[in-house]
């Protein structure tokens, strides 16, 4: 008894200390992009960007839709971290997030978003343009 108790000890620190290694092998880096949002009702918005990982920059396009209350239009610039990545393709996918919101000419936001593959933004942004929204946002991030 006392060897398989010994046995799944070791088992278990042996998971551990491979999950603590993939997470320190996981690096960050930093990323800004401009998004144009328009809607009534059905919003969509484009924009592209660049990230910044290993001194190296990589052109980053970004697309997404919104569906609820929104009317209006608006730019903003975001800019911040990018962390839990091990290569630029990292920041790529779907993130997906629920806010409401008013911005009148100017207006500041702060938002962290993560994607399937584990990459997390950590992002301020300066909103100008006049929208007003309360809908389910869904953001893509492609490399150019």
């Amino acid at each position: 008894m006392k060897t398989k108790l010994r046995i799944g000890l070791v088992g278990l620190a042996a998971l551990a200390a491979l999950s603590v290694t993939s997470a320190a092998k996981a690096d960050s880096g930093t990323i800004s992009f401009n998004v144009v949002k328009a809607g009534f009702v059905v919003g969509g918005s484009a924009g592209s960007g660049t990230l910044t990982f290993h001194g190296k920059h990589y052109p980053i396009s970004i697309g997404g839709i919104s569906y609820g209350f929104t009317f209006g239009a608006s730019e903003t610039r975001f800019s911040g971290r990018v962390t839990h990545i091990r290569k630029p393709s990292d920041v790529a996918g779907v993130y997906a997030a629920a806010g409401a919101g008013v911005a009148a000419v100017r207006g500041a936001q702060a938002i962290v978003l993560q994607n399937p593959n584990g990459a997390t933004l950590s992002l301020v942004g300066r909103q100008a343009g006049l929208i007003v929204s309360a809908d389910l946002n869904g953001m893509a991030i492609s490399m150019r």
